[in-house]
C-alpha cells in the first residue's frame, strides 16, 4: 500500500473514529491490526501513533459527545481534495472500504460517520450503486441482505441464491464473501466462519475485509483451491458476450531439421483468460505460440477451438484470431494517429473516415497515447515515442478490432519495470471483455505473474511441465523439489511471489563430490512431465459450437489497394531525405554521365557534333545499367521491410495482390520519374534529339522491369545484407549479356549461338533494351530514316553479290574440281572425295532452296542436280546460271537503290546546300553507325553447318520468316519476326521486357 493511502487513511480514520463518543477499544485494535497488516513493525507503530495524535488520543485531552463541527466538515473536503488527483480510482475505492471496515468495527453507524463516508464518495466520484454494494458487503450478515449480482459466495449449499454468483465447496463452515467493484475492476474478501481458511498462505479472519487481488488463492479446509482466475470467470460467465473453447490435444511440431520442438502438449481454456507460456531459451515458447495461432501446422495432434480444427479449417475462423509477434510492426515514418488509423481502414470497410478517427483517438486516448499522437513512431534506434509506447501502439494495432483471442510475444521485452505493468494490464482488461489472450512472458515480475489466470510451462525439449494456476505452481515444484515452507506460494508479508524460483527448481545441476555444478541435470524434461502427468487435475472443456465473434469487415480488393497505396505515399513523403535523394539521384547520374563523355573531336573548333562523339553506345548501355541499378535498389527492401506488418496481416486475410499492385504503382510512378529526369539532362547535354520519348520509353522499361527483380528477392530472403549482396548477383549478368561490352559471337562457345542472340541473354533485360535503342537510334533518326531502306536495298544486294552468292559459286567450282579429279585420277580415295563433295552440296540445297524462296520470281528447281550421281560438268553449268540469274537480280537492285540514294542526296543539296551534311552531323553517329553495321567484322560471312551466316551489316538484314514462331534474331536485326508477321525491333523489344517483368510479378 502507497505512502498516500496509509497517511489518507489515518487522518480519515482519526476524523471518524473520534466522532461520538471517540475512539473505542474495537475500533483502535482495528487500526493496529489493520497497519500490522500492512506494515513492518516500526512503520506501523509510526502510523499507530500518527493515527493518535489526529484521534486525540495522545497529545491532548479525550473529548467525548463533541458534535461534528463546520471545521471538521471542511477538513474532510480539504483531506479528500488534496488526495484526489494523487490517488487512482482502484486506490479510492480501496479507502472506502476500510473506512466502511473502521466503522464496522465497533458497528457504530451513526448519522454523523456516515455523513463523513458519504462525503468522501462525493468527492472520489464513487458510483452511488457501488457505493451501496459495498456498504452492504461491509456491514451486512443476511445473505438475504446481500442477494446481488455484485456478490459471490462460497459455501456447501445448492442453488443458494436469486441473483448473487454462487460456487460450491465441501464442508465449509460458512461463507465466503466476495465483492465485485466492476467499474473499477476490484474484488474483496469476506469470510464469516471459524474454519482454517487461508489467503495466499496467510490466515483469514472472521469478517476481516481483504483485497483479492490477481493471482491470488483460497485455500479450504477441504475440496480444490479458489483462484483469482475462477471468481473472474465465474462473474464473467453472466457477461454477454460468445463463449470461447481452446481446446490443445496431443500437439507435436518437428523442425524442417528433424528436431522436436514440441512434444504432446495438451490443454484446455476458456474465454475470459489470460494465459502465460514460460520457459527456458530454446523450451519452445514462441514455436508453441506460433501453433497455436495458427502460423506453423503441428506435426501431430490438433489446436480445437469452438469445435473447429484450426489447421484444417482456418477460414471459418477468419477475424477471430489477432497475433502480436515480439517485434513492433510500425511504420516509423507515419505518426502514431496514421498508423493506427490505415490500420483500421483495412479492418473497417463500412465505417466512414470521421468514425475510423473516433475510433482511432478513443483508442490512443485509453492507452494513454493520445498526446503522442502527431508524433513520428521513430526506429528503435532513432526514438520519438518510448519503448512503452511504441508497445502500446503496437498492441493497439490488434486491439482496435478486438479480436476474440489474441496471441502475444513478449509484450514486455526491453521495457521498463512500470511500462511493463502499463502493457500487461491493457491485456489483463481485455479478458474482462471474454477475450482469451495467450502471452510468452520472460522473467516476469511478482506483480506481473500473479496477473495471469494460467501458466503453460515448458522445459528444454518442447516438453509441457506444468499448466495451471500461477502461484500454484511455486507450491507444486517446491513440493516435488520438498523444499521447506512449500504449502506457501507467495511472501506471506508483501504477498511476492518469486518466479525464477521454480526455473531454479526445475533446472537445478547435480553437484560433485567437490561441490561444483555439473552439466547433469537432477531431474530430466522428460522425467518433469511424467511428474506433472501424475498431478494434472485439469479436464479438457466441452466444445462451445458458436462461431467466435469476428470484428471485422475487410475492404473489397479496390478499396484495399487504395489504402494500401495511401499509406505507403504517406509513409514516404514523411521521409525527407528518401524524397530528395530519389528525385535527384537520377538527374544526377544523369548529368555525371553526360558531362563525362561530352566528347569534341576536333578540340580547335571547340564545336559539339553528335556525329563524332564516340560515347553515344557507352552512353545508351550506360543508361540502361542506371536504370537496372537504381530500380533495384528503390525496391529491393519493400516486401522485406514490411515483412513483420504483413505477418500480422495476414490474420486480418488482406489481398496480397492489393499491396502488391499498391507498391508496384508507387514504385512505377517514381521509376517514371526518375526516368523522365535522367532522359531530359543526358539527352539534351549530348545532344541526342528527336528521341526523347523512345529513351524514357525504354529505360522506363527497364527501371520497372528491375522494380520487379528488386521485389522478388526482397520477397524471397530474411536479410538486408542478403538482399544487397544479391545485387551485384543480378548486376553483373545484365551487364555481360547486354551486348555492349562483348560481342555476342566472341563469346564463349558453351554460352554463344551462331547466327543468333545466345540463349541466355534473351532471358537479359539489358540486352533488349540496349538493342531496341541502339536500332532506333541508328535507323529512325531524322537523316537515316531519310535513306534507311535505300540504304537496306544496297546493302542487302551488295552482300549478296560480294559474298553469298559468291561463296555458292565456290562451292560449284569446288565441288566440279573434285568430280574431274575423280574422273582423271582413277588411284583417288573417292569416299574421301565424295564426302567432300556431299557438304558441300548438302550446303548448296540448304542455301539455294532458302534463297528460291526470297527471290520467288527466280526460283531453283533441278535440285537433283545437287547430288554426286547427277552431278556433272553440265550439271554445274546449269547450277551456275541459276547463281548468275541471282546474280543479275541483286545487280539490278543495288544500280537502281544506288542511284536512287544519290537521287536524295542531289536533290537535298540542291535544295539546300550542305544540309545532308548538317543533317548526318546532327542525328546521325558515327561510332553507332560502326556497331550497328559491324563494320570492322573481318569474316563477312561465316558458314555454320549446312547454314551460310551473315556478319557483315545485321541492321540492314531482316530475319527469315522460315520458322513458324520466329522471336530468335540476329543481334540489331531492325525487325523481328513472330508469327507469320514481322515487327518494327523497337517496340517488339519493349514488349518483351514488358512481358518479362510480367513473369516476374507472376
Amino acid at each position: 500500500m502507497s505512502e498516500e493511502i496509509l497517511k489518507a487513511l489515518m487522518q480519515l480514520f482519526a476524523i471518524i473514529a473520534k466522532q461520538d463518543e471517540g475512539v473505542e477499544h474495537n475500533e483502535l485494535a482495528y487500526v493496529e491490526n489493520f497497519l500490522t497488516s500492512q506494515l513492518s513493525e516500526d512503520a506501523a507503530q509510526e502510523y499507530l501513533t500518527r493515527f493518535k495524535e489526529q484521534a486525540g488520543i495522545i497529545g491532548e485531552k479525550k473529548k467525548k459527545g463533541k458534535l461534528v463541527a463546520v471545521n471538521e466538515s471542511v477538513r474532510v473536503l480539504g483531506i479528500c481534495r488534496k488526495i484526489n488527483k494523487k490517488l487512482d480510482q482502484k486506490q479510492k475505492v480501496i479507502v472506502l472500504v476500510r473506512l466502511f471496515e473502521l466503522v464496522n468495527a465497533d458497528r457504530r453507524f451513526s448519522t454523523k460517520r456516515m455523513e463523513i463516508i458519504n462525503t468522501v464518495a462525493d468527492v472520489f466520484n464513487i458510483d452511488k450503486d457501488e457505493f451501496k454494494n459495498i456498504e452492504n458487503f461491509v456491514i451486512q450478515d443476511q445473505i438475504s441482505e446481500l442477494d446481488d449480482e455484485s456478490i459471490l459466495i462460497v459455501n456447501d449449499k445448492e442453488n443458494y441464491c436469486t441473483f448473487c454468483n454462487h460456487i460450491k465447496s465441501e464442508a465449509l463452515d460458512g461463507n465466503i464473501l466476495i465483492l465485485q467493484v466492476k467499474r473499477t475492476d476490484l474484488y474483496f474478501l469476506r469470510y464469516t466462519g471459524k474454519q482454517d481458511v487461508f489467503l495466499n498462505g496467510q490466515g483469514v479472519y472472521n469478517n476481516r475485509i481483504y483485497l483479492f487481488a490477481p493471482g491470488s488463492t483460497v485455500r479450504l479446509p477441504k475440496g480444490k483451491p479458489i483462484y483469482y482466475s475462477d471468481v473472474a470467470a465465474t462473474f464473467l460467465s453472466d457477461k454477454d458476450f460468445t463463449k470461447l473453447s481452446f481446446n490443445v490435444k496431443n500437439v507435436s511440431y518437428r523442425f524442417p531439421t528433424g528436431n522436436l520442438g514440441l512434444r504432446n502438449i495438451t490443454f484446455s481454456v476458456t474465454h475470459g483468460k489470460l494465459v502465460g507460456i514460460m520457459g527456458a531459451s530454446g523450451a519452445g515458447k514462441t514455436t508453441l505460440l506460433n501453433v497455436l495461432a495458427g502460423i506453423n501446422a503441428p506435426t501431430e495432434g490438433e489446436v480445437v477451438i469452438n469445435g473447429i480444427n484450426f489447421h484444417q479449417e482456418p477460414e471459418k475462423l477468419e477475424g477471430a484470431i489477432g497475433y502480436i509477434p515480439q517485434d513492433d510492426l510500425l511504420i516509423e515514418e507515419l505518426t502514431v494517429f496514421e498508423n493506427l488509423f490505415y490500420n483500421a481502414k483495412l479492418c473497417f470497410k463500412d465505417k466512414s473516415d470521421e468514425e475510423i478517427t473516433e475510433i482511432v483517438n478513443t483508442t490512443l486516448s485509453n492507452l494513454g497515447l493520445y498526446e503522442r499522437k502527431d508524433l513520428k513512431v521513430g526506429s528503435p534506434m532513432n526514438k520519438t515515442i518510448s519503448g512503452g509506447q511504441r508497445k502500446r501502439l503496437n498492441i493497439a494495432l490488434e486491439l482496435i478490432r478486438e479480436p476474440s483471442i489474441l496471441f502475444v510475444d513478449e509484450p514486455t521485452s526491453g521495457l521498463s519495470s512500470r511500462d511493463s505493468e502499463n502493457v500487461m494490464d491493457l491485456l489483463s482488461e481485455l479478458t474482462l471483455k471474454g477475450k482469451l489472450i495467450f502471452i510468452v512472458i520472460h522473467q516476469p515480475s511478482s506483480e506481473i505473474y500473479k496477473m495471469f489466470d494460467q501458466m503453460i510451462i515448458l522445459d528444454q525439449g518442447g516438453y509441457m511441465v506444468y499448466f495451471g494456476n500461477p502461484v500454484e505452481a511455486i507450491v507444486y515444484f517446491k513440493k516435488i523439489d520438498n523444499q521447506i515452507n512449500s504449502e506457501v506460494g507467495e511472501c506471506p508479508t508483501c504477498g511476492n511471489v518469486t518466479p525464477e524460483l521454480v526455473f531454479n527448481i526445475i533446472e537445478a545441476q547435480v553437484v560433485n563430490e567437490y561441490g561444483q555444478y555439473t552439466d547433469q541435470r537432477k531431474v530430466t524434461p522428460a522425467k518433469w512431465a511424467e511428474h506433472f502427468g501424475h498431478y494434472r487435475k485439469d479436464v479438457m472443456h466441452e466444445d462451445v459450437h458458436e462461431d467466435p465473434p469476428k470484428n471485422l469487415s475487410i475492404p473489397k480488393w479496390i478499396n484495399q489497394f487504395r489504402i494500401f497505396m495511401t499509406r505507403d505515399v504517406m509513409s514516404k513523403i514523411s521521409n525527407t531525405q528518401y524524397v530528395v535523394l530519389n528525385l535527384i539521384e537520377a538527374p544526377l547520374l544523369g548529368f555525371i554521365l553526360s558531362f563525362i563523355i561530352y566528347y569534341i573531336a576536333d578540340p580547335s573548333s571547340n564545336v559539339y557534333i553528335f556525329y563524332d562523339n564516340e560515347n553515344i553506345p557507352p552512353y545508351i548501355f550506360m543508361s540502361i545499367v542506371v536504370a537496372l541499378f537504381l530500380g533495384l535498389t528503390v525496391s529491393a527492401e519493400e516486401i522485406f521491410r514490411d515483412r513483420k506488418i504483413l505477418k500480422r496481416e495476414k490474420f486480418l486475410n488482406l489481398s496480397r495482390s492489393a499491396y502488391l499492385f499498391s507498391k508496384i504503382t508507387i514504385l512505377t510512378a517514381i521509376s517514371a520519374i526518375q526516368a523522365v529526369l535522367f532522359v531530359l539532362i543526358g539527352n539534351y547535354i549530348l545532344g541526342i534529339e528527336n528521341m526523347y520519348f523512345h529513351y524514357w520509353l525504354v529505360l522506363f522499361s527497364v527501371f520497372v522491369f528491375a522494380n520487379m527483380m528488386g521485389l522478388n528477392i526482397s520477397s524471397a530472403f530474411n536479410s538486408a545484407v542478403t538482399i544487397y549482396i544479391l545485387i551485384p548477383l543480378l548486376m553483373i549478368p545484365q551487364m555481360a549479356l547486354g551486348g555492349a561490352m562483348f560481342s555476342f559471337d566472341r563469346l564463349n562457345r558453351a554460352l554463344g549461338s551462331i547466327g543468333q542472340v545466345p540463349l541466355i541473354a534473351e532471358f537479359m533485360a539489358s540486352r533488349w533494351a540496349y538493342e531496341s535503342l541502339m536500332v532506333h537510334q541508328f535507323k529512325d533518326n531524322k537523316y537515316e530514316k531519310i535513306f534507311y531502306k535505300v540504304d537496306q536495298k544496297i546493302s542487302n544486294a551488295n552482300f549478296k553479290q560480294v559474298h553469298y552468292l559468291v561463296y555458292l559459286s565456290d562451292a560449284v567450282e569446288e565441288n566440279l574440281d573434285w568430280y574431274d579429279e575423280m574422273v582423271d585420277n582413277e588411284n583417288i580415295n573417292k569416299d574421301s572425295i565424295k564426302a567432300l563433295m556431299e557438304d558441300n552440296f548438302s550446303l548448296l540445297r540448304n542455301e539455294m532452296a532458302k534463297e528460291s524462296m526470297r527471290v520467288p520470281d527466280l526460283p531453283f528447281k533441278n535440285y537433283d542436280l545437287l547430288n554426286i550421281d547427277n552431278f556433272d560438268e553440265d550439271a554445274a553449268e546449269k547450277i551456275m546460271e541459276q547463281i548468275e540469274k541471282w546474280q543479275d537480280h541483286y545487280r539490278k537492285i543495288f544500280s537502281k537503290a544506288d542511284k536512287r540514294k544519290q537521287y536524295i542526296i542531289n536533290y537535298m543539296n540542291e535544295k539546300k546546300p550542305g544540309s545532308v551534311n548538317r543533317l548526318r552531323n546532327k542525328y546521325h553517329n558515327e561510332k553507332l553507325h560502326d556497331i550497328a553495321t559491324n563494320t570492322y567484322e573481318k569474316n563477312k560471312i561465316l558458314r555454320h553447318n549446312d547454314d551460310l551466316i551473315q556478319q557483315y551489316q545485321p541492321i540492314f538484314h531482316i530475319p527469315d520468316n522460315f520458322s513458324k514462331i520466329g522471336i530468335r534474331a540476329h543481334f540489331y536485326a531492325p525487325q523481328k519476326y513472330f508469327l507469320g508477321k514481322y515487327y518494327d525491333t523497337f517496340w517488339f523489344n519493349v514488349i518483351i521486357i514488358w512481358l518479362m517483368t510480367i513473369l516476374l510479378y507472376i
